[in-house]
């Protein structure tokens, strides 16, 4: 079965430019011209991923990113102007799974749209860390019967981490796969993520069981605790 690939983008030539790219790299593509028409061809369409640029008329990509996943954990990749830094920082703390800058070679979005959609299609679809239960296929986490409230890319981390299992994963590797961070000076980005991670997993997050540091090199992930 294709893979269902939504772009939301406002530019007519762009937005055909890139339906039409995808579609000859086997996906099925629908396109949406403003934020209003992409929440109904989400719900509609249902897609794999979305392709989201941040300016648009009606509503704009930013406030796109929760409307688009509340009905289910789609991956997004947004399109941002050249310089707008502030713009790729923004789009990636609400959630959104990586970002291109325009103008961008279309080499390079095809590369990025089949990476993110092989990072949303887990290894390994569940991870229990003692009383906690985490689905990455449903995005959900249950301690015993009780629900808890993960990030998006709190999940994504997690998921990282379980599909490496025993190994020592560095910060600068979590930056790049997970934030979407090609380069990037020092950050306490992965240190505070790790941190929520653990108030909400370890039975005492400062003598953490499951999600280790390995001081000076990232962290690594012991199910069996």
């Amino acid at each position: 079965m294709k893979k269902r690939v939504l772009v939301v983008e406002d530019d007519e030539a762009l937005g055909w430019m890139l339906c039409e790219n995808l579609a000859f790299e086997g996906f099925e593509v629908r396109r949406a011209a403003d934020g209003n028409l992409a929440v109904t061809a989400a719900r509609e369409f249902a897609p794999d991923l979305v392709v989201l640029d941040v300016m648009l008329p009606g509503r704009d990509g930013f406030e796109l990113v929760g409307l688009l996943r509340q009905g289910g954990p789609v991956p997004i990749i947004m399109l941002t102007a050249r310089g707008q830094k502030a713009d790729k920082l923004k789009g990636l703390k609400l959630g959104a799974d990586d970002y291109v800058t325009k103008p961008f070679d279309v080499e390079e979005l095809m590369a990025r749209v089949r990476n993110v959609l092989r990072r949303s299609s887990p290894e390994v679809p569940q991870l229990v860390l003692g009383r906690v239960t985490i689905d990455f296929v449903a995005m959900t986490a249950r301690h015993g019967r009780d629900q808890l409230h993960f990030t998006h890319r709190e999940f994504r981390l997690l998921q990282y981490l379980a599909e490496r299992p025993g190994r020592v994963v560095s910060r600068h590797e979590l930056l790049r796969e997970v934030w979407g961070y090609p380069d990037m000076p020092a950050t306490r980005l992965v240190d505070n993520a790790v941190a929520r991670v653990r108030k909400k997993l370890e039975p005492d997050p400062a003598n953490p069981r499951f999600v280790h540091t390995v001081h000076g090199d990232g962290y690594t992930i012991t199910p069996e605790g």
